[in-house]
């Protein structure tokens, strides 16, 4: 392959394509070549970067970060451009450090369940790695089959199954870093549970990206369960639905997953690449998984039906093989972007509450979709409170993009309002800085941004995300978009 020249005259990018094996293969700094980092899956703002370069190992992300450090360039670190809050986003023309060579599984240990990979490995590759031998990794986010598990650690993502399993931080084990100086530190012992001192892994784990750069990640695997059934409940009704949502985990019993959609989320996968002949007039569904030792099972399994059939279930019924569970469960991770056949935009929210107002924060948010004069679809992880409301609008109607804004901000609102939090997954990153007003106070977020002067004193390293700036107003957020 021939190499490519470096033209530009900008010093700093000449320099930086020195510091990488692959050399000036390994940067991207032209226009045309950029616009594919100017976002990520939060596509209303974009922001161009100064350039792109795509380290191979950790000693190459020092250097790059040392570099930056001295010279007083802003940079920010990006996985595979999943996100939906912003987090990788350059406002500030940042140098974009790509992960995505850095994508090796480097050592899987059986016997005390864990694996260390480099953080542009792919989620689902690392339980596809380890299946044959009955293990699995457990935190599945939609995006499973894209993202990588360094932007998990940033964003602490979750998933279907976080309900019984939890989310990234419960299988994290030790972390390598490069702070924003260009200094390499480990975090976490071998693997060791519970080492004494600071949780250092719980604080850069959700951090998004703006305390260091994760370089290599030891993370928890399990034992595949013994056995797993999987339950689909129809509801005429979401307040029916919701209700059972309660009733199941009232009555002692811990789903793996507990999944909830409503009718314009089923019109959505229906009309998408995986679907499974839902009714057409029905108002929300569950989809429910139970797993562990095979005894037992067929008795939580019953126990939940007898649930949704006190709670006016139309129909419920039990997966017969595991071809038709895995056709229930690609149905509903296609959710997201199911969207897409049913609008030309949406605005996917992350908000959590107590289980127990369910059916209370969806009906607010039932009157700020007619408020708004915008459809909101629900898809949400039922059993942990996590909604998913996604805003539906056109782009190329003039003012629907700030509405889309504007309903998305109220509907997290409604979630705070009732004791809930902003996000349970996705992160704040630029889409909801202003929103974490709703739960902190100017006290509570000045403290946090003193802890990240800590690691990042310069704020070089992914400024401009997750705080807001204390004292200024919500809606300053609104009157930014692209």
């Amino acid at each position: 392959m021939a190499v490519k020249v470096v033209t530009t005259k900008d010093k700093h990018i000449q320099n930086l394509a020195k510091m990488v094996s692959g050399g000036n293969r390994s940067i991207l700094y032209k226009k045309e070549d950029l616009l594919a980092y100017d976002c990520d899956a939060f596509t209303i703002h974009r922001h161009l970067p100064k350039a792109v370069i795509f380290p191979n190992n950790t000693k190459d992300v020092a250097e790059i970060v040392k570099y930056c450090h001295e010279h007083e360039l802003p940079f920010l670190a990006r996985g595979a451009g999943t996100g939906l809050s912003g987090g990788a986003i350059p406002l500030n023309g940042e140098v974009i450090i790509s992960l995505t060579k850095m994508n090796r599984l480097i050592s899987i240990d059986y016997e005390n369940r864990r694996a260390v990979v480099e953080p542009g490995f792919i989620n689902l590759k690392l339980t596809n790695s380890i299946s044959d031998k009955g293990y699995y990794y457990a935190p599945d986010p939609s995006s499973q089959y894209c993202c990588t598990i360094g932007g998990n650690v940033g964003e602490n993502a979750g998933g279907a199954h976080c309900l019984k399993y939890g989310v990234t931080t419960n299988h994290i084990l030790g972390l390598e870093v490069v702070l924003p100086n260009g200094e390499i530190i480990q975090i976490g012992k071998d693997g060791i549970l519970d080492v004494p001192g600071y949780d250092l892994l719980g604080l850069l784990t959700g951090s998004e990206g703006t305390l260091g750069i994760v370089t290599k990640i030891t993370v928890r695997i399990l034992k595949k369960p013994e056995a797993k059934q999987t339950v689909l409940a129809y509801f005429d009704n979401v307040s029916d639905g919701s209700q059972a949502v309660s009733d199941i985990i009232s009555a002692g019993i811990v789903p793996a997953a507990l999944e909830m959609m409503d009718k314009i989320a089923i019109e959505a996968v229906e009309k998408a690449a995986f679907p499974v002949g839902h009714p057409k007039d029905i108002e929300a569904l569950l989809l429910i998984e139970v797993d562990g030792i095979s005894a037992g099972i067929d008795e939580e399994i019953n126990q939940i039906i007898e649930v949704c059939k006190k709670n006016n279930v139309r129909e419920v019924k039990v997966a017969e093989n595991e071809e038709e569970r895995a056709r229930w469960w690609a149905n509903r991770k296609t959710g997201f972007g199911a969207m897409g056949a049913i609008s030309p935009d949406y605005l996917v929210q992350d908000g959590v509450i107590p289980r127990s107002k369910l059916p209370e924060v969806l009906s607010k948010i039932h009157e700020i979709s007619r408020e708004y004069g915008l459809r909101i679809a629900n898809i949400f992880h039922a059993g942990d409170g996590n909604l998913h409301p996604l805003v539906l609008f056109d782009a190329r109607k003039r003012g629907e993009t700030e509405k889309a804004l504007k309903a998305g901000s109220a509907c997290l609102k409604a979630c705070a309002d009732v004791g809930g939090s902003i996000t349970g997954e996705h992160g704040v990153g630029i889409e909801k800085r202003e929103e974490m007003r709703f739960i902190f106070s100017d006290e509570e977020i000045k403290a946090q941004i003193n802890i990240r002067e800590v690691f990042n004193p310069k704020n070089l390293l992914n400024a401009g995300k997750l705080f807001p700036t204390p004292g200024r107003c919500v809606e300053i957020k609104k009157e930014t978009t692209a």
